[in-house]
């Protein structure tokens, strides 16, 4: 029962016949008891007489004999009514009875219809606040259960022969199971699961539910419904949802609203599988593209550290590999470069390098032949971007490390002794990928233990921040850091460029950075036992 406040009265008390009225009227006394009724209102309330008190319905009842009168509205038999007070004679008030039930029937679906329209709002924000495929099938499952049945599945598609399941039963809690049932079991979850129409809930019977459907402890199944879950282009699963009770079956209303629900949660779980095929396709290629480990490597220390241009980015332009000696390979071969540009795209093509460069190993004797082949592979290809590097032969000699250092339009490598001095390399050559020819100047170097040659990219000196925010890092700064590197290992000299670099940056903007460290071990080397492996060294 529902009750507005009536109108102030004005003036004197008027004069109400109930027989004339258009409506069904009913004058009460303020003891309570009818006094007058019209036709209309006998025939709407049988239990109403004069002189009796009225007890029926009993909302009116109880506003009539309330100490100020209101209108109110309830039930009466099948309809809805409103009674709206009005002042007899005397202390007499007479009811004016108006049907609503039309009215009422159309706030009521409209109610309901605002109910369904901010579960399925919520329930899209729900689904799309997350790209996770798990995540999304749990939470369609438990909006299902909230809002939609008792118990429901989320069922995914396969082709294994096994039905990954997704459970949220009567009691709200959510698990995750395989089974190796068959979906035929099932009326109307094979042709759901397809993405086919949905059978309509009154044609499956609820007995025909198999165990393996059922939650634990849920009962007898009063209704069963099976819709599926449409995704892009092709179906995301199936939605099974049980009522418990044959007097909640579904109605053609909650089956609507159930595929309108399960179009939503197929569009989110469809674009979280897709996120989730993408991410490891990406991630598979992303490995390729990935500068590799460094490790001690035939009694040499190696030692890289890359940064990208941008934090966001894992990979970019710069690039470092380190080829171990193999049948065609008599030395290791370190290897960094510089591709123009940043990003994904410079990414592929340091990418194709470095497999152009893999192809080429055999001819790592000649660094200038082996330069030129990639110049013209570089030429020959739709990309216009060209690209500097280093290569370095490293060989291992006693106790110390011999190098074959070629420079091809990138910044010479430093050596840094144990004395603290550093030297810059005398090795330079043309870009790779811009013009016919090239030439380059090879230099040999010597490395002693505790000595290390450093290769880096011009992201370092050309690295801009300081106290004024665009001052360049720097060849002599970069010099000052690797001096004050004197018998650190590979990995430790490595680790301090970075930071100093890092340091003059700031929050600034900046270009690839990579960095590598070649380092003589402080050891002594140990014969083969057997005569014909390479034997090791200590440390």
């Amino acid at each position: 029962m529902t009750s507005t406040p009536a109108r102030p009265r004005t003036g004197a008390a008027s004069t109400v016949s109930a027989a004339t009225a258009p409506y069904p009227v009913v004058v009460i006394g303020a003891d309570g008891h009818v006094v007058e009724l019209n036709a209309a209102a006998s025939g709407l309330l049988p239990s109403a007489r004069s002189g009796r008190r009225l007890r029926s319905p009993s909302w009116l009842a109880a506003a009539s004999g309330a100490p100020r009168a209101v209108s109110v509205r309830g039930p009466v038999g099948d309809r809805f009514f409103s009674a709206h007070p009005s002042a007899a004679t005397g202390d007499r008030t007479a009811w004016w009875l108006v049907d609503e039930t039309e009215h009422q029937s159309l706030r009521t679906e409209l109610e309901a219809e605002r109910a369904r329209t901010r579960f399925l709002n919520e329930a899209s924000t729900a689904l799309l606040s997350s790209l996770n495929l798990d995540r999304c099938m749990e939470v369609t499952a438990r909006l299902s259960t909230q809002h939609l049945a008792d118990a429901a599945l989320v069922v995914s598609p396969t082709t294994t022969g096994k039905l990954p399941l997704v459970v949220c039963d009567h009691r709200g809690e959510v698990s995750r199971r395989t089974v190796t049932e068959s979906p035929e079991t099932v009326p109307g979850l094979t042709e759901a699961l397809r993405g086919f129409p949905p059978v309509p809930a009154q044609w499956i019977d609820p007995a025909a539910a198999p165990g393996w459907l059922v939650p634990e402890g849920f009962g007898e199944v009063g209704s069963l419904a099976v819709t599926p879950l449409p995704g892009h282009g092709v179906s995301a699963g199936a939605l099974v949802l049980l009522r418990r009770g044959k007097e909640a079956a579904f109605t053609d209303g909650d089956e609507m609203l159930a595929r309108l629900f399960a179009a939503r949660a197929g569009a989110a779980m469809s674009a979280a599988r897709l996120y989730a095929e993408q991410n490891m396709i990406s991630d598979t290629l992303m490995r390729e593209l990935l500068p590799p480990t460094l490790r001690q490597l035939e009694g040499v220390d190696f030692a890289g550290g890359y940064r990208p241009s941008k934090d966001t980015e894992r990979v970019g332009g710069d690039f470092y590999d380190v080829h171990p000696p193999g049948e065609d390979l008599p030395e290791t071969l370190a290897v960094l470069g510089d591709v123009a540009g940043k990003g994904l795209e410079a990414a592929v093509l340091t990418g194709k390098i470095r497999n152009t460069l893999q192809a080429l190993l055999p001819m790592a004797d000649d660094h200038t032949r082996m330069l030129r082949l990639l110049n013209n592979a570089m030429r020959t290809s739709h990309h216009t971007r060209f690209a500097t590097l280093v290569l370095a032969s490293v060989r291992r000699e006693e106790r110390d490390v011999a190098l074959r250092l070629t420079a091809a339009g990138h910044p010479p490598p430093l050596v840094l002794r144990g004395n603290g001095t550093v030297e810059e390399v005398d090795t330079h050559g043309s870009l790779i990928g811009v013009l016919p020819t090239i030439s380059a100047h090879t230099a040999h170097v010597r490395l002693a233990p505790g000595d290390t040659c450093l290769l880096f990219t011009d992201g370092v000196t050309e690295a801009r921040g300081g106290p004024l925010g665009d001052t360049l890092f720097g060849d002599q700064r970069l010099k000052s850091a690797a001096a004050e590197c004197v018998g650190m290992p590979a990995e430790a000299v490595v680790e301090r460029i970075q930071m100093v670099t890092s340091q003059w940056l700031g929050d600034g903007r900046h270009d690839d950075i990579a960095v590598m460290a070649i380092t003589a071990p402080r050891g002594s080397h140990l014969s083969a036992v057997d005569g014909t492996t390479r034997g090791r060294y200590t440390a």
